[in-house]
């Protein structure tokens, strides 16, 4: 099963919006774990950091099957990325490749969350997190919400 488009789409949105809010010239693979990062803190503090590790747990587990370039990473007990050094490493090889991995990674994630959460308490988790992003721009196809 592959990742749904419209979570991608929304993943890639919330990756551009990183990459053109940073201070400095932030690569899409740095946003990659912003984006993650951010999810992460806004997910564990609104249902706790073994509730954001399960679900990222099972994230990266869907997302590797996708997406090879992860089968370095893994998820801590404290819900971090680890293995990000041999992730890199692989960025040097395919920065392309990478890329949409970590792609698929955050929308497995924000598919999950949507899944277990709804779709008006995923959008306002996302929207604590994101306040400056135009987030209704992202997820909306036809005026049909993700």
């Amino acid at each position: 099963m592959t990742t749904s488009p419209k979570m991608r789409d929304l993943a890639r949105c919330l990756l551009n919006y990183e990459v053109v809010s940073a201070a400095s010239s932030e690569s899409m693979e740095s946003a990659i774990l912003s984006v993650y990062e951010k999810l992460r803190q806004s997910l564990s503090a609104f249902a706790g950091v073994a509730a954001f590790e399960s679900l990222a747990f099972r994230a990266l587990t869907q997302a590797k099957s996708e997406a090879p370039s992860l089968s370095a990473l893994q998820v801590t007990e404290d819900g971090s990325l680890k293995g990000l050094g041999e992730f890199e490493s692989q960025i040097d090889i395919d920065k392309e490749l990478a890329g949409e991995g970590g792609i698929v990674l955050i929308a497995r994630l924000l598919g999950l969350l949507r899944l277990f959460l709804g779709e008006a308490l995923t959008l306002s988790l996302l929207r604590l997190a994101w306040p400056g992003a135009a987030l209704d721009d992202c997820n909306s196809e036809n005026g049909r919400k993700v």
